[in-house]
């Protein structure tokens, strides 16, 4: 059966035993080759990303194999080559580890020997045979046109794949018409009929046998393949991670809300930069305290692509050299007044008084403050650098009247991304939805932080700097949060509104402001195959289709395991009735033996039926 895909499939190419090679025609009459892999290896764990990731790098190496169009999320995922790239499938299939086998085409015959037509009926020759040194001389009253010779090579129809020449069964059964070496003295005495060979007819028959058997149990093996709700997605440690925020509790379940919170909530991310430094006297150098001093700031940030980006507040992880030495002289002004050598109303008067002459630096003057930027998906904890944070680095910051933006990366890829929309048309007076983080303990240093989302709507907006602002502030540590529309797609970026007394998060920074920073640094925005795998799940589980959720929330938790949601959705899923689809680990296996075993007993038959019968 020939694959679903935007083409008009031609003729088989060839095969292997985990897909198949289609010569193919494109919508503009282009000529492509298109190589299937198979729907039921495909399911099985491991195969699709194997296939995607060879696919992807063969086309990136040097001199590689560049394809044209590609979909690794379909049920029998494909890749489409241009014709001019060469033979693709004879690339792809070995480097997947598999052996290819082209459909055999037609081979001219040698000159000496024209083709015998269809019937392959020898002509009758009516005189002896002339002698072996001599040359083969016209016969009168025959045709000059010669009959097949034993070593000849019988050739396939292309299309319906039936020998043109007589069939080998009939050359090697019946008995000879006409046996050309028949002389009246026999000067060759015939050797003794070999012995018959009954064991090797056994074996054969056995590796047939088995054969059989072993692809029976795995066809049925795949097809008989049931559900198996309690096996649950692999994951990177034996508790999956908590959800950052559970939409079902934030809305009516199933509703568009749950859908639009569902869709964003995985990429939200807790950042924490951590900067270390000296306060000295601008002029001199000197030591104000000689202690260092450590502080904190803590943000949210969002995945903008599946190797790691984040964008996020710039003044949090990256701020300015007067910000940092505001807080540093601060941290001195409290412990001044622990130790008694200042007043606590005295503070702010210290702080103003020393910004101009002091400096913030690191270990030796002239240098930078020490920094460490560490990022946590889900439910996170302050202070924490060993896993689950992740370490990160600032790759590009944008000041404050540019945006006050920062792109972060992670060290760790596979995680999951968000859309932005870069066409939202804001107006006052639209609803939207507000994600950043936030945590209710009264410990600092060691607060649980989690997501929090509040519906919001915008109430001003500013023409010249096209930012806007919106009425409801979801707490401190909500910088560089997001507000997303109704599909889960960022539309803004929260910061602190200066404006305001008490600088609430309400002020939001354009989608393209974001877009701009990242076209700067040279960075994509893109969704990656585990963020579309989240899609589809979402899209059968809020289309009440609950097997298909369960086995596509399945994939995505094991494409990208810090997608606590989809662990999450998962077993909502199953719990809903719904089952992951599953197969024993030996089917694929056991089939592609089976078939081996089959064309290797083939063979052998074959073979056996063609040895002589004398010597």
């Amino acid at each position: 059966m020939q694959p679903d895909g935007p083409y008009r499939y031609t003729h088989l190419l060839g095969g292997s035993p985990v897909g198949k090679a289609w010569a193919a025609i494109d919508g503009q009459g282009r000529f492509v080759t298109v190589v299937v892999l198979d729907a039921a290896v495909a399911a099985t764990p491991g195969w699709r990303e194997a296939f995607a990731g060879i696919v992807n790098n063969l086309a990136q190496a040097p001199g590689g194999l560049p394809f044209t169009y590609a979909d690794f999320s379909a049920a029998a995922p494909w890749v489409a080559y241009s014709a001019d790239v060469g033979p693709a499938a004879e690339k792809l299939f070995p480097a997947l580890g598999v052996d290819y086998q082209p459909v055999p085409t037609p081979t001219p015959p040698p000159v000496s020997s024209p083709p015998v037509p269809v019937s392959g009926a020898p002509h009758p020759i009516s005189g002896p045979p002339q002698p072996i040194s001599g040359a083969p001389q016209p016969v009168s009253g025959t045709s000059t046109q010669p009959g097949p010779i034993p070593t000849q090579p019988v050739y396939a129809d292309p299309v319906s794949g039936a020998p043109t020449s007589p069939g080998l069964g009939a050359a090697l059964d019946d008995p000879p018409q006409h046996d050309p070496f028949t002389a009246p003295a026999r000067r060759i005495q015939p050797s003794a009929p070999p012995k018959r060979q009954t064991g090797l007819w056994v074996a054969v028959a056995a590796l047939l046998l088995a054969a059989v058997a072993g692809g029976g149990a795995g066809v049925w093996a795949i097809s008989a393949s049931g559900s198996d709700p309690a096996t649950p997605a692999p994951a990177p440690t034996a508790t999956p991670p908590a959800p950052g925020l559970k939409p079902w509790a934030e809305s009516t379940p199933r509703s568009a809300e749950e859908r639009t919170l569902a869709t964003a909530v995985p990429s939200m991310v807790f950042l924490e930069a951590v900067l270390t430094g000296f306060i000295r006297n601008r002029q001199d150098n000197a030591l104000l305290h000689p202690e260092p001093f450590t502080f904190s700031r803590r943000c949210t940030g969002f995945v903008v692509n599946n190797d790691g980006h984040v964008l996020t507040n710039g003044q949090c992880v990256q701020p300015t050299p007067d910000i940092l030495l505001e807080h540093a002289l601060g941290s001195l002004a409290d412990t001044l007044v622990a130790d008694g050598e200042l007043k606590a109303a005295e503070v702010r008067g210290f702080v103003r008084a020393r910004q101009a002459s002091s400096v913030f630096t690191g270990l030796e003057p002239g240098t930078q403050p020490a920094a460490t930027l560490h990022g946590q998906l889900n439910v996170a904890k302050g202070d924490l650098k060993d896993g689950p944070a992740i370490p990160g680095t600032v790759v590009r910051a944008l000041s404050l009247d540019e945006g006050n933006l920062a792109l972060v990366k992670l060290d760790q890829a596979n995680l999951p991304a968000v859309e932005l929309n870069t066409s939202a048309a804001i107006t006052a007076g639209t609803a939207l939805h507000a994600l950043g983080y936030g945590t209710t303990d009264t410990d600092y240093r060691s607060a649980a932080y989690q997501v929090l989302a509040k519906p919001v709507q915008v109430t001003e907006l500013d023409v010249e700097s096209f930012t806007y602002r919106i009425n409801e502030d979801i707490g401190s540590s909500s910088r560089g949060g997001i507000v997303i529309d109704g599909q889960g797609r960022v539309v803004g970026m929260l910061d602190n509104d200066l404006l305001q007394p008490d600088r609430p998060n309400r002020l939001v920074v354009p989608v393209s402001r974001m877009t701009g920073l990242l076209a700067a640094a040279g960075v994509e925005h893109t969704l990656g195959e585990p963020d579309r795998l989240y899609r589809s799940a979402l899209d059968a589980y809020f289309g009440d289709d609950e097997a298909k959720a369960a086995t596509r929330f399945a994939e995505a938790a094991e494409a990208a395991p810090t997608n606590a949601l989809a662990q999450a959705y998962r077993e909502a899923s199953v719990a809903a009735g719904g089952e992951v689809q599953s197969r024993p680990g030996w089917a694929v296996p056991l089939l592609v033996a089976a078939g081996v075993a089959l064309v290797g007993g083939l063979v052998v038959l074959v073979l056996l039926r063609r040895r002589p019968n004398v010597r």
